[in-house]
């Protein structure tokens, strides 16, 4: 089953994620267990399988990662596994100098305005690279398919960072 199909939406990386919670919603209702507690045993297993895979299907596209990967996938292209290295060397040594940067963080003189440097890079250069995704993604070819699967890869370094970030900011003002 194709997850955009399933909420009437077309298979494009954007959407109206308004929509999105719309038909999700939706769907619930016509699907939910509750509507089938007086039925038999199987249309209420059904109706629990069902709901199941509607949130599954939600939670998906409702994160531009797991999106972006769903959307390469319909189109054939597999995704490297999270173990194989990255071929871009450049990208790396970025990804250490943004690992010392966090963890440079604590130890700032001022710790807001590293945060916020922090966060204000994360966010310009991932900005950059999910533009480029989208770009890539609007001709549907082999080529660009790989290259775009490249760069999810590296939006997932991202993310990674981000999440690094939130935890050092919870951190220092949990203290």
């Amino acid at each position: 089953m194709n997850y955009f199909e399933l909420f009437g939406l077309e298979a494009e990386f954007s959407l109206d994620l308004n929509e999105l919670s719309s038909a999700y919603q939706a769907l619930q209702k016509t699907v939910h267990p509750d509507r089938f507690a007086h039925s038999s045993s199987q249309e209420q297993l059904l109706s629990v399988q069902k709901s199941a895979e509607i949130n599954d299907a939600f939670n998906l596209l409702k994160q531009p990662i797991t999106r972006g990967e769903y959307i390469l996938k319909l189109r054939g292209t597999e995704l490297a596994s999270e173990q194989q290295t990255l071929q871009d060397v450049d990208f790396l040594m970025e990804q250490m100098e943004l690992h010392e940067m966090l963890g440079d963080i604590k130890h700032a003189s001022d710790v807001d305005a590293a945060l916020f440097a922090a966060q204000e890079t994360l966010d310009v250069q991932s900005q950059h690279l999910w533009q480029q995704f989208e770009q890539l993604l609007t001709d549907d070819n082999q080529q660009n398919n790989h290259k775009a699967a490249e760069l999810l890869r590296k939006l997932k370094f991202y993310k990674k960072l981000q999440i690094e970030l939130e935890r050092i900011e919870d951190a220092l003002f949990d203290d």
